[in-house]
């Protein structure tokens, strides 16, 4: 029986060691989007984004393919019409470590008349290329709601530039 037991931590050990490895590279990435919008920098911004990657999934109307998708967050990069910023706080790879769901928290504010700010959601799904780079395939979010000031001290004491340990779920009795 224990050798059993550690034939297979053996075997799991490096998997588990790949997938975590894999989820903190997307973690980074997602933060270093995040970094490309704040500092205006349209080549970096794009240079996120799947060939093929669809936008505002959760909504009525998407945009696809990234020059679409570089031309339409044109306003928000160059931080003229709103102020948005987000971070992971959760993200899972699956097994075969090519794709990956990332979610977190997303504050927006406008620029001009309504300057209050705003809290959302994000969900991604990253997709890992043959040289190993991921870039964002799908992205979607919730609807903003008004956000109060702890919130929004929330949301900035919120962000980890490190990747946390991944909580797994309890093994079914």
């Amino acid at each position: 029986m224990r050798l059993v037991l550690l034939l297979v931590v053996l075997v799991l050990s490096p998997l588990a060691r790949a997938a975590d490895d894999a989820r903190c590279a997307v973690w980074a990435r997602e933060l270093s989007f995040g970094d490309a919008l704040a500092a205006h920098d349209h080549a970096a911004f794009a240079a996120h984004l799947h060939e093929h990657a669809v936008f505002g999934v959760a909504g009525p109307a998407v945009t696809r393919g990234r020059a679409a998708i570089a031309a339409q967050w044109k306003p928000l990069v160059d931080g003229t019409a709103v102020r948005l910023a987000w971070y992971p706080a959760h993200v899972t790879v699956n097994a075969a470590g090519d794709l990956a769901y990332s979610t977190g928290p997303a504050l927006m504010q406008r620029v001009g008349d309504d300057p209050a700010p705003r809290l959302s959601s994000y969900q991604s799904v990253w997709q890992r290329d043959a040289r190993g780079q991921w870039h964002v395939l799908f992205d979607g979010g919730t609807a903003p709601r008004p956000a109060s000031a702890a919130e929004v001290a929330a949301f900035h004491a919120g962000r980890q530039r490190t990747c946390p340990p991944e909580a797994t779920a309890p093994s079914p009795r």
